[in-house]
């Protein structure tokens, strides 16, 4: 019987409407406060987990994991591929070439990286189909002077589909130094809400080739790892075997500080948010203690009929744990529910306001993606719980140390 005091006691504690209304506020208080932080850190760190799955799977998924090049173009890719694909860690290997030069447009210029692709390798066609409208690829394949626009390219030149641009890329291959000028038409805009969508272009592989310092070349070899973070170890074997001139480089020299950035934003963003827990949990204690002065009577009387100092302690943790778990709870549903619509809810405010809230010349996408992780749900549930019952220790070991004969001198 005795051992279910600890437990009906907390709870009825917790229930009870207190004469002290200031008391009553502030457990409501810290209860909001607790629910409120849980939330908040869901939330946030959601969207965080949101940007590092943007980062790898549309960042990623256009831009190689990593390539290997030659300083004097790659004439015969062939064996080479068939080399790369032999290692277990390559996905797929395919070639490309890669030009930085400018386009224009009337009176319209804009820098460009332009990529020449084999758009109907698996790989590449499974990646452009992602983002480009219906038709676009196949219009890309038709057209030998076709190209596919990043949506911030075209919106910078004023294009359309079917419009044509100028492209000015220089070249200091062996035979010549002057620049090499095509003309090219817009068969698509590419879409992928990143920042590549500022400077991206797409045409094929051999037209691309004809425009570069060594005609009939490819720039390199791109590669899709099957575990993007072995990317960097995988490029230093595969160019250790291979014959001098090759070189390789990997997405942590282009985007490694980009996903460092994000990782630190999360962890300095999930330490503030659990000083939030924390000044929760700082309420806590005061509710609790206030809560031991009130009931200093009530607690006199439990111990002249024999309950003792730990269960008296296990009083005021069954209601310090109850709050918490209340607030903890709350804040999980709410945190949960706030981080699966969060994007829609954002893109809807965009449209409503006519704003953007995230430019892709600025952050690395153009909207807010979120990303639950149970992991990251649950840390963040049983730490707060964790906290609560720490919380509790003080004003339930005071209680404990009440004395009868004291409280009861003046009731």
């Amino acid at each position: 019987m005795l051992n279910l005091i600890p437990v009906t006691i907390g709870l009825r504690y917790t229930r009870a409407k207190r004469r002290n209304q200031f008391i009553s506020f502030v457990s409501g208080f810290s209860l909001v406060g607790m629910a409120l932080g849980v939330m908040a850190l869901i939330v946030v760190l959601s969207v965080m987990n949101g940007f590092d799955r943007e980062l790898r799977e549309r960042i990623l998924g256009i831009m190689p994991h990593a390539a290997v090049y030659h300083r004097n173009g790659i004439h015969e890719p062939q064996p080479l591929l068939d080399e790369l694909r032999q290692h277990p860690q390559v996905q797929s290997a395919t070639p490309f070439v890669r030009l930085q030069g400018l386009v224009s447009r009337h009176r319209q210029v804009a820098p460009v990286e332009l990529y020449g692709l084999d758009v109907e390798a698996p790989g590449q066609r499974d990646m452009l189909e992602r983002f480009l409208p219906q038709g676009a690829l196949a219009a890309l394949m038709e057209h030998p002077q076709g190209v596919v626009l990043g949506v911030g390219l075209a919106r910078s030149l004023d294009v359309a589909p079917g419009d044509r641009l100028t492209l000015v890329v220089p070249r200091r291959g062996q035979n010549t130094v002057a620049p090499a000028v095509s003309a090219l038409e817009v068969v698509g805009i590419f879409d992928s809400g990143t920042e590549i969508d500022n400077n991206f272009a797409v045409t094929g592989l051999e037209r691309a080739s004809d425009l570069s310092e060594f005609p009939g070349a490819v720039s390199g070899i791109r590669l899709q790892m099957h575990d993007l973070f072995q990317a960097p170890r995988v490029a230093t074997e595969l160019v250790r075997n291979l014959p001098a001139g090759y070189y390789a480089s990997d997405w942590t020299r282009t985007h490694g500080n980009l996903y460092q950035a994000i990782h630190m934003s999360k962890r300095m963003v999930g330490l503030l948010l659990f000083l939030i827990i924390a000044i929760a949990a700082f309420n806590l204690v005061s509710t609790l203690i206030m809560v031991v002065v009130d009931k200093r009577g009530d607690i006199a009387i439990l111990r002249t009929l024999g309950a003792s100092s730990l269960q008296i302690m296990g009083i005021f943790m069954v209601q310090g744990g109850l709050i918490g778990l209340i607030g903890t709870g709350v804040g999980v549903i709410v945190g949960v529910l706030l981080a699966l619509g969060v994007t829609d809810f954002v893109l809807w405010l965009e449209r409503l306001l006519h704003i953007q809230f995230l430019q892709a010349d600025v952050y690395p996408i153009s909207y807010l993606p979120s990303s639950i992780h149970w992991p990251d749900v649950i840390q963040v549930a049983v730490t707060a719980l964790a906290i609560c019952l720490c919380a509790s220790l003080y004003p339930a070991w005071r209680a404990s140390r009440v004395q009868p004969a004291e409280a009861l001198r003046y009731e």
